[in-house]
């Protein structure tokens, strides 16, 4: 029947013979590397290709004057025969499940499209009927779906409407509703409206980008409680590769947010200078300490470079000192010498560790100074006294030269008195012998 429509000798409206229509129709039906079938609208199997036979396992002349039916179940070939209607009503179905039994027994998953088959005066006979084997895309599913459920993060999937399709147990566990709860229900349920629009945005890049990363998101719990999070977003394909929704992973950042306003109170409350840099050295936050020993208010601080306070050649020992900040972890001791309001040149030392994202990549450093003027002031004096202790030991010595010296001479007189006593005892015995 189909071959005596698609060969009728009627002109088409371009003024193509219908004979040519359906030799192009013929090669490319034949040629099509997906399974192709063209049926009437009783659902009878009227011609097909290759790809078919090599799907089913059955040779072309098993299947061709078969109906349908004979390869799917009762309650598909009813989906088959609405598919159909919308075939007639629409000239296009798209997407219909069909599940036929091979040769071999297999129940093949498939999912169909279909347009209409015309006749020279475009009337719709019949459908053809693409088939996708979905098994392949039904396991990499099962596997996506086996991801999802065991994942220790709340992972999601919504469309592009932020309708939740999907979710796993640990998103009930973060939000406390059932599942049955949260599938379905639009992802605007649980946030505000600001953040329903943030969600849009983030799945529009989604769209254009793929990706999206550490969107923030306060869903509200089953008890109320508003628990602060970050999303990121992967696109969701179909077959085609078309964008259709997003899978998305939730992270709790309670116990983070609290370990940062921690971090915060560290910072604000330190006794010494402390600021927090990104990797390029642009000062993110400063403490009171900081302008203290700087003498700029804290908002002529943050969002500055640190070459701002410190000469160019220090701004290359700061550098430095941030690679090896990102290599191991921490740099000590580096001298810095920034310039306060004042125009003073302060001596300070430098310790720095990582400051690290929640992948624990370092992004940063928490820089603590040490202001040194009162030591430096300490090894001057120290200095100084060392001077002059040394002025004192020349005086000494130079006394002592001069002391020993004068015992040196009283010696000395003393063995000529002694000598001259010695020579006048000896001439009073002469005398006296005389």
């Amino acid at each position: 029947m189909a071959k005596e429509v698609l060969t009728s000798d009627a002109p088409s409206p371009d003024g193509t013979a219908p004979a040519q229509i359906a030799l192009a129709a013929d090669i490319i039906i034949e040629n099509a590397p997906d399974p192709v079938f063209v049926a009437d609208l009783e659902g009878k199997i009227l011609q097909t290709n290759e790809a078919v036979s090599e799907l089913l396992g059955f040779r072309q002349d098993e299947v061709v004057e078969q109906s349908l039916s004979r390869f799917i179940s009762e309650e598909e070939a009813r989906e088959f025969t609405a598919a159909l209607r919308e075939v007639v009503e629409r000239g296009v179905t798209r997407d219909a499940v069909l599940n036929p039994r091979s040769a071999s027994g297999e129940v093949i998953p498939t999912s169909l499209n279909a347009s209409a088959l015309r006749d020279a005066e475009g009337n719709v006979i019949g459908a053809i009927g693409i088939l996708r084997d979905m098994r392949e895309l039904d396991k990499a599913r099962a596997f996506a779906q086996r991801l999802i459920e065991d994942a220790p993060d709340p992972v999601f999937v919504s469309d592009l409407e932020g309708k939740i399709l999907e979710a796993n147990e640990a998103v009930s566990q973060l939000l406390g509703f059932r599942r049955d709860e949260v599938l379905e229900q639009s992802l605007s349920r649980f946030i505000s409206e600001e953040e329903t629009r943030e969600f849009t945005a983030a799945l529009r890049e989604v769209v254009e980008r793929g990706v999206t990363r550490n969107a923030r998101l306060n869903p509200r719990a089953a008890t109320g409680e508003v628990i602060p999070t970050t999303l990121n977003a992967s696109a969701l394909r179909d077959p085609d590769g078309k964008v259709i929704g997003a899978i998305g992973v939730l992270r709790d950042m309670r116990e983070l947010d609290k370990a940062r306003a921690y971090a915060e109170s560290l910072i604000k409350n330190a006794p010494d200078p402390v600021f927090v840099s990104d990797l390029e050295g642009k000062i993110l936050d400063a403490n009171d300490a900081v302008s203290e020993l700087l003498g700029f208010r804290r908002d002529e601080v943050l969002e500055q470079s640190v070459s701002r306070f410190i000469s160019p050649e220090e701004t290359r020992e700061f550098t430095a000192a941030l690679r090896e900040v990102v290599e191991r972890g921490v740099t000590r001791n580096a001298k810095l010498n920034p310039r306060s309001a004042s125009g003073e040149v302060i001596p300070t030392t430098l310790n720095a560790s990582a400051l690290r994202d929640p992948e624990g990549n370092v992004i940063g450093a928490i820089g603590v100074l040490r202001d040194m003027r009162a030591y430096e002031q300490v090894v001057r004096d120290l200095e100084q006294s060392k001077l002059e202790l040394q002025e004192k030991i020349l005086d000494l010595e130079k006394f002592e030269e001069v002391v020993v010296g004068r015992e040196l001479k009283m010696i000395a007189l003393e063995k000529e008195l002694e000598s001259l006593k010695m020579e006048v005892s000896t001439l009073q015995e002469g005398q006296a012998a005389d």
